[in-house]
């Protein structure tokens, strides 16, 4: 059903399996991997491969509790709606989805100076980067107010271009395969910290993990999927195997045609991998590739924060007004606005990659506490079950991995993202207490609605 609000209209169900599918595999895809596999190649030299194939058993886990989610409850809010339906404790819920919108944030703001900066480089602009980069910032809020479709058939468009540009690299490197040694591992003192081969493992684990989350980007949009109960589960679970694919291709391709330590060293790891393979190809088409990487890993976070407060406030959680939805365009365009503002402040401030590695270490937490709300939800008596279920271990198993990545990723003795993940979390709960949501007769409402849904 379409969901209505105050204003007599609602989010539209518009969006098929093809294009939800889509937004996963551009979500999980993304910009990162471009840069990734030379940081991963220097923790674990030629066998990256190896983190690629324990980081997707480890986040399926978590990709199946969410695709029994969507199938039970295709909602707006993702992590919030079932957190407040699991624990029915206001502060937990907010918090947990004041986190996701704070991982969406700092990817918006950072993908749009790196937009901006490529875009300058490869079209020889000569602009400031803050005018650009706030430039695609507003380009990217009006295809959001456009709606739905109009934003995931961008999406698709990018996502087949980063796509093409991996396929591009396996192509030219798939005659390289079996010249390098995939079982590689760096020896002490050469970039890896010391350790068993298990720990090392584990470690390029953590860095891979979020390769495959793309899972609360696609939940936030079930709410306008025709037939999520069926198409949810099928699109996450199609996106996470068709991405670990390319992923471990990808690997494989790149420390066969780089050695490892280079590739470690290079400032374009792919970049480098398709210069060395395939001298023809110019490298200035392949950094308009990366473009649109970038430019998609924008769009996808701007879409699923933007139905993050739209369901949040549907919850009570947040401002009547950010659930607001468009009479004509069907979007919640007070939401999109506001993400507007906040994040081109932030890509005013320059680099902000602490705050963003501290939000991963958030997501980590909120991953295991929505695990944990599956289980609770399964036990409960009279709760209505979807068409796609999951055994409880999934959940319990999904929540221990969760847990023991925020442990590896701590143990690694790097305390600034900790300390700033701890900052955001203090300053969420004192905006909890400050706005008076506790205190709103629309969280009791909230539940009380969905006692009997």
């Amino acid at each position: 059903m379409a969901t209505e609000t105050g204003q007599g209209t609602g989010l539209k169900r518009s969006v098929g399996l093809f294009q939800v599918t889509l937004l996963g595999l551009g979500s999980m895809l993304g910009a990162g991997i471009y840069g990734l596999i030379g940081e991963a190649a220097s923790e674990l030299g030629s066998a990256v491969w190896v983190a690629f194939m324990v980081s997707m058993v480890a986040a399926l886990l978590t990709g199946l509790s969410y695709a029994s989610i969507a199938s039970r409850y295709p909602r707006a809010g993702g992590a919030a709606y079932v957190t407040q339906r699991a624990y029915r404790y206001p502060l937990l819920s907010y918090t947990v989805g004041l986190a996701v919108v704070c991982s969406g944030l700092t990817s918006i703001a950072t993908q749009s100076n790196v937009v901006a900066r490529n875009f300058a480089s490869v079209t020889g602009i000569d602009a400031p980067q803050s005018v650009l980069a706030i430039g695609f910032l507003v380009i990217l809020a009006g295809i959001l107010f456009r709606g739905i479709t109009e934003s995931l058939w961008l999406n698709a468009v990018c996502t087949v271009v980063e796509a093409f540009g991996l396929l591009l690299v396996i192509a030219v490197g798939v005659s390289y395969w079996g010249s390098a040694d995939l079982l590689e591992f760096p020896a002490p003192g050469e970039g890896a910290v010391e350790g068993s081969v298990m720990l090392l493992v584990a470690q390029g684990a953590v860095l891979t993990f979020f390769s495959f989350i793309g899972f609360e980007d696609m939940l936030n949009v079930s709410e306008e999927v025709k037939n999520p109960e069926r198409t949810m589960p099928i699109a996450m679970i199609s996106a996470m195997l068709m991405a670990t694919v390319i992923y471990i291709a990808i690997a494989i391709t790149a420390v066969s045609v780089v050695p490892w330590r280079e590739l470690a060293e290079a400032a374009g790891p792919l970049t480098l991998v398709v210069e060395r393979a395939a001298p023809w190809f110019p490298t200035s088409l392949y950094a308009g590739i990366t473009i649109f990487a970038v430019a998609n890993t924008a769009l996808v976070n701007y879409v699923m924060a933007s139905r993050l407060l739209y369901g949040m406030s549907r919850q009570g959680l947040m401002p009547e007004a950010l659930g607001r939805v468009h009479r004509t365009r069907h979007t919640p365009y007070v939401a999109i606005g506001v993400l507007l503002a906040i994040v081109v402040l932030l890509s005013l401030v320059g680099d902000i990659g602490a705050l963003a590695a501290s939000t991963v270490l958030l997501l980590l937490i909120v991953f295991t506490v929505v695990n944990i709300a599956l289980l609770l939800l399964q036990r409960r008596p009279g709760e209505a079950k979807g068409r796609f279920e999951v055994p409880t271990f999934v959940p319990a198993l999904g929540a221990l991995v969760c847990a023991g990545l925020i442990v590896v990723r701590i143990g690694q003795g790097e305390w600034t993202a900790p300390i700033i993940a701890i900052g955001l979390f203090v300053a969420i709960v004192v905006l909890y207490y400050l706005t008076g949501v506790g205190r709103s007769g629309g969280i009791d409402r909230f539940i009380e609605s969905e006692a009997g849904s």
